[in-house]
């Protein structure tokens, strides 16, 4: 049956109003006011990175986890008391999960004395043997005075063994995404299929950062006491720069000098790898110069704050019409220097959306352009729940759902 002329013209004026509503409803708050620079320093291109003599090195942003300066950064290396930050990450996931606590007395084995301890050539904590310490204090011992000798005692009061706590390291790294790593043991003394890289080192440094900054904050303590014996934090960026807080020192013969560190300057953190550096000095004057040279020429900006609208969505057969979208977790975008207004946000959203929906349902993506390719993104979530309405608002959405589709 065909539909009357009239009712047809005002059945299609009222979807015409109904679409417009909802391609406003739809659209994007408007973006932060971007803060005033000079207009020439649009134009100026990015200066390499300084000079750095370590045979692989990378700069990597910590909010989106993008690289902004690297060379031999996928490149395996040795990655020498590096490697205990993965320990560090592997005891505060099991702590997370409820697997073991920070007051559980940690015994400081004779294997982990006589591998670790005071009679190798490596660094120790100076804990006894035979004798127990708190969980967060053996740690502390590993962390600052990067002891060998607590990480295997660590090891093995979490996974029971070394072997079976390098395969926990192996899941976790996985897990964080690192592709090119493979552990066989907690300390990092060199072993044969005991390997990282640069770049997964940075995606370590970061994961710890995010997921558990109650562990990271251990590696910003300058020094520790374990009975008659204090011994200094190894990273002599603590002493020298105030916004750097970690992360880790690593040497060996066949690692050379190595240095993972982070600095947060206002919003901004940045994370540098250096590996395979000629002294202590070398590795703290690189990575210095890399993390100057980050904040220098690259800026950080808070695009979308958790709990706030970001757009607005149209809800078929619901208690509401429409459905506030936002983010998860706040959206930064780290980006050259004078870049800032050329920022372009993409909202990926479904064409339809129907009632229920449950708040902090993922409903789309939002997406940060520049230059034409993705700098950073994130999963747009439903602010509020949307209950299903009533039969009637059912059924009359449905009709119109039905009318648009014809």
């Amino acid at each position: 049956m065909k539909v009357p002329a009239l009712a047809r013209a005002a059945a299609l004026a009222a979807v015409t109003t109904l679409v417009t509503g909802l391609a406003i409803a739809q659209a994007p708050s408007p973006q932060p006011a971007a803060p005033a620079l000079p207009a020439a320093s649009d134009s100026l291109p990015v200066p390499p990175p300084p000079q750095i003599t370590a045979s692989a090195w990378v700069l990597m942003d910590a909010a989106s986890g993008n690289i902004l300066a690297g060379e031999n950064y996928d490149q395996r290396v040795e990655p020498a008391s590096i490697t205990k930050v993965m320990t560090s990450y592997v005891i505060a996931a099991e702590l997370a999960a409820g697997k073991v606590k920070d007051t559980d007395q940690v015994m400081m084995s004779e294997n982990a004395w006589r591998t670790g301890g005071a009679g190798t050539d490596g660094s120790y904590s100076g804990f006894e043997v035979n004798k127990t310490a708190p969980l967060v204090q053996m740690e502390k011992g590993m962390v600052v005075q990067s002891g060998n000798d607590a990480a295997i005692a660590l090891a093995e009061h979490v996974a029971g063994s070394t072997d079976a706590f390098a395969a926990l390291m192996n899941q976790y790294a996985a897990r964080i995404g690192m592709k090119g790593s493979h552990f066989v043991n907690p300390h990092g003394l060199s072993a044969e299929g005991h390997y990282s890289t640069a770049h997964d080192l940075a995606l370590l440094g970061r994961a710890l950062i995010h997921d558990y900054p109650v562990a990271y904050s251990y590696n910003k303590i300058k020094e520790f006491t374990v009975g008659p014996i204090t011994q200094p934090n190894r990273n002599l960026l603590l002493w020298r720069d105030p916004s750097v807080d970690g992360i880790k020192t690593g040497h060996h013969s066949g690692a050379g000098y190595c240095l993972m560190a982070s600095a947060m300057r206002g919003d901004q953190r940045l994370i540098s790898v250096v590996m395979g550096s000629s002294s202590e000095n070398q590795r703290a004057v690189d990575s210095q110069a890399l993390l100057n040279w980050g904040f220098r020429f690259f800026e950080t900006h808070k695009l979308y704050d958790v709990g706030k609208q970001i757009a607005k969505q149209k809800v078929w057969k619901g208690a509401a019409d429409e459905v506030q979208l936002g983010v998860a977790e706040p959206l930064l975008v780290t980006v050259p220097r004078g870049k800032y207004n050329q920022l372009k946000p993409m909202m990926d959203v479904p064409k339809t959306l129907v009632a229920p929906i449950a708040k902090g349902q993922k409903i789309g993506t939002v997406k940060v352009m520049l230059d034409g390719k993705v700098i950073s993104q994130r999963p747009l979530v439903a602010i509020n729940a949307v209950e299903q309405g009533g039969f009637f608002k059912r059924l009359w959405d449905e009709l119109w759902m039905w009318w648009e589709s014809e």
